[in-house]
């Protein structure tokens, strides 16, 4: 896959937008500086449906699925979903902030949603990921350096230890070969 078109506005042009209401703007004079990739699935481990949109645009149905009951209140949302298929959907500007992060550090800085940008690949901890998703997620990393100074790339589990599992050990991160940047940062590493 190529790289997609230059962003304009934080949008990557070209892909469908579906715009979420649980994001805000950046602190001021805080820059995009990290990339922190998700794993999703809902319900859990199986794929397909809209219910990932319905959650990052709070209109998730607690009553179509027993899990959704537990969840339904989140506000939540991430930059981007890359869907089995590799289809890329953007619900937030990558100059605003996406609620995805949580209780997050990033090496000696905390609200790790402040300065990154959030990737949702739909998968579990528990099935690989495929093809069409590791090409669409490294041509949107290679088209986000064109515009903002990201400098690091890790996975939810690394921001939030012991909360957090996703992308899970089936991520393949060896797969990505991306021009400025260091080996995956690891906990061993830091």
């Amino acid at each position: 896959m190529t790289p997609f078109p230059r962003m304009e506005a934080g949008w990557i042009p070209g892909i469908s937008h579906i715009v979420s209401p649980n994001q805000d703007e950046r602190p001021a004079g805080e820059t995009v500086s990290l990339v922190v990739v998700h794993a999703i699935s809902l319900p859990p481990a199986q794929f397909g449906s809209d219910d990932i949109t319905r959650l990052f645009t709070n209109t998730l149905d607690p009553n179509a699925h027993p899990y959704f009951a537990a969840i339904n209140h989140l506000t939540v949302s991430a930059h981007f979903l890359i869907r089995r298929d590799g289809e890329a959907i953007q619900f937030v500007s990558c100059d605003n902030r996406a609620w995805h992060a949580g209780v997050s550090r990033w090496m000696d800085r905390e609200r790790c949603n402040d300065f990154s940008i959030g990737i949702e690949l739909e998968g579990c901890d528990d099935r690989p990921f495929e093809d069409a998703q590791y090409q669409c997620l490294q041509a949107m990393i290679e088209t986000l350096q064109k515009s903002y100074p990201v400098a690091a790339l890790a996975g939810h589990s690394d921001i939030a230890p012991g909360r957090k599992t996703d992308p899970g050990p089936f991520f393949a991160w060896h797969r990505l070969a991306l021009p400025g940047f260091p080996p995956r940062w690891t906990p061993a590493a830091a």
